[in-house]
């Protein structure tokens, strides 16, 4: 197998209004090769980017930026920096705290509110849940996603909000279809865990109970990548198509040609 070096060293040391970003490349598929480096990253959304971080990200070569967010999301974001030549797609997905009400309690409740939407496992679960719904529910965009990679859309670029539940969930439907071992789609899932790449917890400046223990904790299934959820999403694909094989044949209208392109633009040589 050729082995190739990352094409982006210390990508995250020159980022600065971009979180969660990382190449994707390196990982290992089941026949023994490996993602390549440069061909398709993963962050946080882009509308903080400074100046820098543009220069260097428009030094990647992009070809397409795929945006999951919501118009929530860009709302209370913005929109993404504009990278000269680089296409921009948006295809919003299901955010797991969707609706504007949810999130301003996120912001701005007291902690009675919170309890009453997010204790007792009700803040995993609707992560779990919403795992579960971007599978089944999300095949057309999934499929559009991934027929615009095999055909021209790369190097590409994915993100959401955080970079951890949207896009995580788009990642790991690509990196199956390229073969990629379960495992290592959940080993680069869970590193959104990581300090420096977590999304940061906002609060409200005079929200009650601002950012105490308890409040951190009844948010925490919100901002966390966690196991559970990703087995959800796989489970979902277990329950609705009986296996990853028909999951890509007839859930993402995957023909084997379209397949083999993808492998081929994404792969090292065998």
């Amino acid at each position: 197998m050729t082995q190739q070096s990352p094409q982006v060293p210390s990508a995250e040391s020159q980022l600065t209004g971009v979180r969660n970003f990382r190449d994707v490349g390196g990982l290992p598929t089941r026949d023994g090769r490996q993602v390549r480096y440069g061909r398709l990253y993963r962050s946080g959304h882009l509308a903080h980017a400074t100046a820098r971080d543009a220069t260097f990200l428009a030094g990647l070569g992009l070809h397409t930026i795929f945006d999951f967010r919501n118009a929530a999301d860009q709302k209370l974001e913005g929109p993404d920096v504009e990278l000269p030549g680089v296409r921009n797609v948006n295809l919003p997905l299901t955010d797991p705290a969707d609706g504007a009400e949810f999130w301003k309690m996120v912001r701005d409740g007291d902690l009675d509110e919170l309890r009453s939407i997010l204790a007792d496992g009700k803040a995993a679960g609707r992560m779990t849940e919403t795992y579960r719904l971007i599978i089944k529910e999300r095949t057309a965009e999934h499929s559009r996603v991934l027929h615009a990679l095999a055909e021209d859309s790369v190097p590409a670029l994915m993100h959401c909000a955080a970079g951890k539940d949207r896009a995580g969930l788009s990642i790991a439907v690509a990196l199956l279809a390229l073969g990629v071992e379960r495992d290592a789609i959940e080993a680069d899932y869970l590193k959104s865990n990581d300090p420096h790449r977590r999304y940061p917890v906002k609060r409200g400046d005079n929200a009650p109970s601002g950012t105490s223990p308890e409040v951190m904790d009844l948010l925490s299934p919100l901002f966390d990548a966690r196991s559970e959820y990703l087995d959800a999403a796989f489970a979902a694909i277990e329950e609705t198509w009986g296996g990853v094989e028909r999951y890509l044949n007839e859930g993402l209208k995957l023909a084997p040609d379209t397949r083999e392109r993808l492998r081929s633009r994404f792969l090292d040589e065998a």
